[in-house]
């Protein structure tokens, strides 16, 4: 009878590839596809949602990001953070006009961190427009 091997088991197969795989990514790269994979599964998952355009947005993969936030402000069309958020991605990928358009629902919806809005550099593709500042002008005149 043979004794107890002195060899320590080796992974083989896709399994032990993935895992070499996985421990060679980043944070970063390791949430992105894990996130996609959940959304692949549930396309719906705002939260999963929220943080996948977060991290697409940190690698400035800004198109696709845009893509998510849109997602996001259709399933929740009354969330004045969504709508900033997505307010932000169209100014990253230099759609001025609905990106004004959504910073102004955002701020109609109740977004009122003004002091960010006012330094916020994903606005930057905007900040110079008179629409912009007209904006900012409202909620002075309100306050």
């Amino acid at each position: 009878m043979a004794g107890p091997s002195s060899q320590p088991p080796t992974a083989a197969g896709p399994a032990s590839a993935t895992l070499v795989r996985i421990a060679d990514q980043s944070q970063i790269e390791f949430e992105l596809e894990f996130f996609s994979s959940l959304l692949e599964h549930s396309p719906d998952f705002v939260e999963v949602l929220k943080e996948h355009a977060k991290n697409l947005a940190q690698v400035r993969r800004h198109p696709e990001g845009l893509s998510i936030d849109r997602r996001i402000a259709q399933l929740r069309p009354g969330d004045s953070l969504a709508r900033y958020n997505l307010a932000c991605s169209l100014a990253l990928t230099r759609h001025k006009d609905e990106a004004i358009a959504e910073l102004r629902e955002a701020v109609q919806l109740g977004y009122r961190d003004f002091d960010f809005i006012k330094q916020d550099r994903d606005l930057d593709a905007i900040r110079r427009d008179p629409r912009f500042r007209e904006i900012l002008r409202e909620y002075d005149r309100t306050r």
